[in-house]
């Protein structure tokens, strides 16, 4: 097994393990990806992609939701949710070769997904590529209480990709 490809299958998995418990401290997941990295190659580019995928999260969901009609994130299964956000970031985020990461996330799908999740995945990434620069709609506002006393609105960005303040990247 290639190192990338190692690297991912670690993703995948620290990604997986962070879904369904949220209380797991980064110290963990760096623990986790340094014991089962083959190589300081391996443990760092896993460690990219993991911190690039939760700190473009919310980002990545909103192109996955847009492409993937009639389901929600919560009906995806936790494997395929997970393979999806990882392609997703390599697709928007990285110099990968579309191609590559495509392949990546089928093989990912079939490792640790159900018999249709890699038709799946690879429907819904190769969604995300053909409408990867088509403006993401405006977030839905939540009810949530207004307090009495006017807030002032943050001003916009002045790059359209910042980096967020990340505290998963340390």
């Amino acid at each position: 097994m290639s190192l990338r490809k190692q690297a991912r299958f670690l993703v995948v998995q620290m990604l997986y393990q962070i879904d369904l418990n949220p209380d797991i401290s980064i110290n963990e997941i760096r623990e986790m990806i340094e014991e089962h990295g083959r190589n300081k190659t391996t443990r760092t580019f896993a460690w990219e992609l993991f911190t690039g995928v939760m700190e473009y999260k919310q980002q990545l969901d909103e192109h996955i939701i847009r492409v993937a009609e009639n389901w929600t994130l919560k009906r995806m299964a936790v494997t395929d949710r997970n393979i999806l956000r990882l392609g997703s970031y390599e697709l928007l985020h990285t110099d990968t070769p579309t191609p590559v990461v495509i392949d990546e996330a089928v093989e990912l799908a079939r490792e640790f997904g159900s018999a249709n999740s890699s038709q799946f995945v690879n429907g819904i990434l190769d969604k995300v590529v053909q409408r990867k620069d088509e403006p993401l709609p405006p977030p839905q506002p939540q009810a949530i209480e207004v307090p009495t006393e006017e807030v002032p609105s943050p001003e916009p960005p002045s790059n359209p990709k910042p980096r967020m303040n990340n505290p998963w990247a340390t």
